[in-house]
């Protein structure tokens, strides 16, 4: 990869598609660099993480429980990106298990309606999000946000880059299909930030949440023939579970 071919420029692209944040205006020549961008993919989990984790300090400093500080977490990270990952997710389990096929799943899941699946995919989500921040910053501290947070974003760019994508139209597609090699940049940008903040252990937690991407990957492959931009959500979330339940493991 050419020492220039990854810019600034790359970051803030990130951030706008990938959180809610008040952003400066892009030419919409930088958005010919979607696909480019992903390696920065981490850097829109540091910016959501950041302010949660800050709320999360305060609400500990002034004398609130751990397990409210933990809901005011994810409340600011699902402020900030948007929900859109969690709408990923809700989407892909109502169409996984929703159709029969593969053209009645695509449809459900741009379906703008919720289901049952999606809503049980949801309240199980995020409450084992929850549950484990809870028991883990008393233990590690509210910075663990951060870890995961960049982690969990630098799995979608992989499914991007080994996967084709099931629709001809959509935030995945529109993006574009990275190279490999971008995609494991992001992975290697988010591990580093990840160890600074919790040693060795984040080399076991990346390891598990690239099994976890993987195995969605697999069943999206299974269910759709691809990945969507409701994959990648759903990617995101279910490997950010998988390193929260694997850092519980090994801390608490």
């Amino acid at each position: 990869m050419p020492k220039n071919d990854m810019k600034i420029i790359d970051i803030l692209l990130s951030l706008v598609l990938l959180t809610r944040l008040p952003l400066p205006h892009l030419d919409k020549s930088d958005f010919a660099r979607q696909a480019q961008a992903v390696w920065a993919f981490p850097f829109a989990g540091l910016a959501v993480a950041l302010p949660a984790a800050a709320i999360g300090q305060i609400s500990l400093s002034i004398g609130l429980p751990a397990v409210v500080s933990a809901g005011l977490m994810i409340a600011v990270l699902i402020l900030l990106s948007g929900a859109m990952h969690e709408d990923g997710l809700a989407d892909t389990v109502d169409g996984f298990w929703g159709g029969f096929d593969r053209g009645r799943r695509l449809d459900i899941m741009k379906d703008s309606h919720i289901g049952t699946y999606g809503v049980l995919a949801l309240i199980i989500g995020i409450g084992l999000r929850w549950g484990a921040l809870a028991a883990l910053i008393p233990v590690t501290g509210v910075w663990i946000v951060i870890a995961t947070a960049m982690l969990s974003r630098a799995m979608m760019p992989v499914l991007m880059a080994h996967m084709p994508n099931a629709r001809h139209s959509g935030l995945s597609q529109s993006v574009g299909k990275p190279k490999p090699t971008r995609a494991y940049v992001g992975v290697g940008v988010a591990l580093i930030g990840a160890i600074a903040l919790l040693g060795s252990s984040a080399i076991v937690a990346t390891g598990v949440m690239l099994v976890a991407a993987a195995a969605v990957a697999k069943l999206a492959r299974a269910k759709i023939g691809g990945q969507t931009g409701d994959v990648l959500g759903a990617t995101q979330q279910i490997s950010e579970i998988a390193g929260l339940l694997c850092l519980l493991a090994l801390y608490v």
